[in-house]
């Protein structure tokens, strides 16, 4: 499960501080690593910037936080279709929130993933 999740220790300035370590730019959180990921507004999210999550699954993934920015937005129909089809939960809101809660998530040991777009 989840226990050694990185923490989301800070965020703004265009990056986070996961577990003490700064990560420039947005984070992609998957199978308990953090990366860099490409996505920089809400309208740049495709299946295909979600594809570690997916190829996860369900047995990884029980759903994915994805933080759209500044201000909350619906993800893209074909980002939400792809995640249904896959049997991948979705939570979306802003960065700030979803950072919050994915620490929340991670600490009750829930089987979560986190896309955050760096505000």
């Amino acid at each position: 499960m989840a226990r050694n999740a990185p923490s989301v220790d800070a965020y703004g300035d265009r990056g986070f501080r996961l577990s003490g370590e700064r990560h420039e730019g947005s984070v992609l959180i998957v199978r308990d690593e953090a990366r860099s990921w490409p996505v920089t507004a809400p309208s740049e999210l495709t299946p295909e910037s979600l594809s570690e999550v997916l190829e996860a699954g369900p047995r990884e993934v029980e759903f994915v936080l994805i933080g759209m920015g500044p201000a909350n937005a619906l993800p893209p129909r074909p980002v939400r279709e792809a995640l249904s089809r896959a049997g991948i939960g979705l939570e979306f809101m802003d960065t700030p929130t979803a950072a919050r809660m994915y620490n929340l998530m991670t600490a009750e040991g829930r089987r979560v993933a986190a896309a955050l777009i760096a505000v």
